[in-house]
């Protein structure tokens, strides 16, 4: 996500490095690279112009602490404009109703069933009773899609066989769900390949007839200007309260996030970073902002970390290492509640300094673990429980068994080993912790 934009950024600051102030002339020469880089982001020439001037304006004659130097003062400066640019705070959904409504706008291809589906995910795990209505009657497959995708989330998804007419569909779904007690009701509409007249016509009328609680339009992030121009049109039709972004994680430059916000005056509420239903994020500016000038984002991998860990089983897994029975069964199940946080790539880049680390590394996450299952599962029960029972023997049938060689066994089980011991300490010292506080 913006590697691109870090890398020109960048680049951009080190044209203050070594200067003792912040001057007219220096302060020219880097916002000439930092407008460079945000149209080569794709963001519209207005926007860029107005980022680089408001930048100006708050660097010319900023006095520089001891402590601190011009290049990170202005990078302090790009920091809050970038934030500023992006909306300033995260904004929420409103989902407040009886149920409460959810419109989802946008054009084919944009991303809006599987994001239907994925907001009906994250709704559900907050505890809160969600259905999705199958509005787009226009698509040939798209109800059978949301169907597909509500199945793995376990969502019900209301539709109505051989119906044509989507506001029909929708005004049934927001019936019987508001009588089954379902606090939201999803609507996923139907788009075109571009704006046309028919589209905006169809949208305006299904707005107006379900009143939503919320309406979202969803853009891809790689269609770039394009994604302003949509959003415009999408606004003068139904003053949506909120922008989706999607595909963050592909050959994106990142232009659309940071003009819509500029453009339309209209918070992004959220990014989708990959195919899984678990990607999608609440859209932060000041983390967006971080990760844009190379300083990670370390708050949304905590957080991602929180909704993968199951904490029972995290409780069940401290005692276990307290009484040294930690092993492979356990380590196992760590490794899946890693492959939940999503993308490794994307996750490393929210690490302070990796993003430029991995930007050219090829990941595959299905690749990057398919060896440890195919090990894991060649083990015998008796051994997954045993792990110090794995002698050569065995490590030379585990290996045959799973496709892979001794050498590749004898380092998932360093790494098993590894873990355990680093997780060994943690928690004695925590424990250690906790008797010197009880002492004192």
């Amino acid at each position: 996500m913006f590697e691109n934009l870090s890398e020109r950024l960048e680049k951009s600051f080190k044209i203050l490095k070594g200067e003792g102030k912040i001057t007219e002339v220096n302060v020219a020469e880097t916002l000439k690279d930092v407008r460079r880089a945000l149209l080569d982001a794709d963001v519209s020439f207005k926007v860029a112009k107005d980022f680089c001037d408001r930048v100006k304006t708050k660097a010319i004659g900023t006095g520089v602490l001891t402590a601190v130097k011009p290049q990170q003062m202005m990078v302090k400066i790009v920091h809050d404009e970038l934030t500023e640019f992006m909306g300033s705070e995260a904004s929420d959904i409103n989902i407040k109703g009886n149920p409460a409504v959810v419109l989802v706008a946008g054009l084919n291809g944009s991303g809006k069933t599987t994001f239907s589906g994925k907001l009906a995910l994250h709704l559900k795990r907050k505890g809160i009773k969600v259905m999705l209505a199958a509005c787009d009657t226009f698509r040939p497959a798209a109800i059978d899609q949301l169907k597909t995708l509500a199945e793995q989330i376990q969502v019900p998804v209301f539709s109505i066989e051989g119906e044509k007419d989507p506001i029909k569909v929708a005004k049934a779904a927001i019936s019987q769900g508001g009588q089954q007690g379902y606090s939201v009701i999803i609507v996923d509409t139907a788009g075109r390949l571009t704006v046309d007249q028919e589209l905006m016509d169809e949208i305006r009328a299904m707005n107006e007839a379900v009143k939503p609680t919320e309406a979202l339009f969803v853009v891809d992030a790689m269609t770039g200007q394009d994604a302003v121009a949509s959003a415009l049109a999408f606004n003068d039709a139904i003053d949506y309260d909120g922008v989706v972004i999607t595909k963050l994680d592909g050959d994106t430059r990142g232009g659309a996030a940071l003009s819509i916000k500029a453009v339309t005056g209209k918070p992004i509420k959220f990014v989708s970073t990959g195919e899984k239903m678990e990607a999608l994020d609440q859209f932060h500016p000041s983390r967006i902002a971080d990760r844009i000038l190379g300083m990670g984002d370390v708050v949304s991998l905590v957080e991602k970390a929180q909704q993968a860990v199951d904490e029972k089983e995290m409780r069940e897994t401290r005692k276990k290492l307290a009484r040294n029975q930690f092993n492979l069964n356990d380590f196992y199940n760590q490794i899946q509640q890693v492959r939940k946080m999503g993308d490794i790539k994307d996750l490393a880049s929210m690490i302070p300094g990796m993003g430029k680390a991995v930007k050219d590394v090829d990941i595959d996450n299905d690749k990057a673990f398919k060896s440890t299952e195919a090990i894991y599962h060649s083990m015998t029960p008796y051994e997954r429980e045993h792990p110090e029972a794995i002698n050569g023997s065995r490590r030379r049938r585990i290996a045959a068994g799973s496709g892979t060689s001794v050498e590749e066994v004898n380092k998932l089980l360093k790494q098993f080993e590894g873990s355990r011991k680093m997780m060994k300490m943690a928690v004695d010292g925590s424990l250690a912790q906790r008797l010197k506080n009880f002492r004192g």
